[in-house]
């Protein structure tokens, strides 16, 4: 792969393990660029999105597994961070949209700041609420119905709300677990316009099942297979010329 040179991410020999004798995830190592978008491919099962959960830590909320190796964010181990510095750092939004049942929109957007307890005046409030909602263009869709639930909005709408309530505490990354999964053709695409516009402020990792969609948006993509990262490389260069006979396969639609 061409040298990333200004990495804001570095994955240094991770590996995750659910049993002492089943490694799910071995020895992975990439640099992240910042304000880009990377895709990570491959079948199911492959750890794609068991590496992208330990970006954020969600692997330490069960007992039996186990991450080592060193995960950077601007040279700082993400491992040792406390937990809630390091999930205002890194944003999550998962494959459905799951908005707060019981808050309304506007608290969604604010629910990181409440759930830590962060003070904030009215005006502040309103400030962080317009500006993350436009952010996610769904301001002017929900502007008149703030106090609705977000239960209340349409899957696509409901997908950019947890956007918004993960950029509102502006990480320094986004990971997305297959995004649009759930989602029409006409959410996906909104939302996949979305991405690209918001790479500017934040770098953002996708796992995706969708290879047509990790061709259109992303800038660099990773392959992963039985739990290793098989080839790593700028995404027009991958698509065109793969230099594993693997990754080669997968792109075809010969493995699966």
């Amino acid at each position: 792969m061409e040298n990333i040179k200004e990495p804001i991410l570095q994955i240094k020999d991770v590996c995750i393990s659910y049993t002492s004798s089943t490694m799910a995830v071995k020895h992975v190592s990439a640099d992240i660029q910042k304000n880009t978008i990377t895709a990570i491919m491959g079948p199911s099962g492959c750890g794609k999105s068991t590496l992208l959960r330990a970006v954020n830590r969600m692997h330490e909320l069960y007992k039996n597994i186990r991450v080592t190796g060193e995960i950077l964010l601007n040279g700082e181990n993400v491992l040792q961070m406390q937990p809630m510095e390091e999930r205002r750092r890194i944003g999550m939004v998962f494959q459905r949209p799951n908005p707060f049942p019981t808050m309304n929109i506007y608290d969604n957007v604010l629910a990181g700041y409440l759930l830590n307890g962060i003070r904030l005046s009215k005006s502040e409030k309103d400030e962080i609420v317009e500006r993350n909602l436009r952010s996610v263009a769904l301001w002017d869709e929900v502007k008149d119905s703030l106090t609705k639930r977000g239960t209340f909005l349409s899957g696509g709408q409901q997908q950019r709300l947890c956007i918004a309530r993960s950029l509102a505490l502006k990480p320094d990354v986004l990971l997305m677990d297959e995004p649009t999964s759930a989602l029409d053709p006409i959410a996906t695409k909104y939302i996949e316009g979305l991405m690209d516009g918001l790479k500017k402020d934040v770098t953002i990792l996708i796992v995706t099942h969708n290879m047509s969609q990790a061709m259109r948006i992303s800038d660099y993509s990773m392959f992963m297979y039985m739990g290793e990262l098989i080839e790593y490389d700028r995404t027009d260069k991958m698509f065109d010329n793969p230099t594993d006979e693997r990754t080669r396969a997968y792109l075809t639609g010969k493995m699966g």
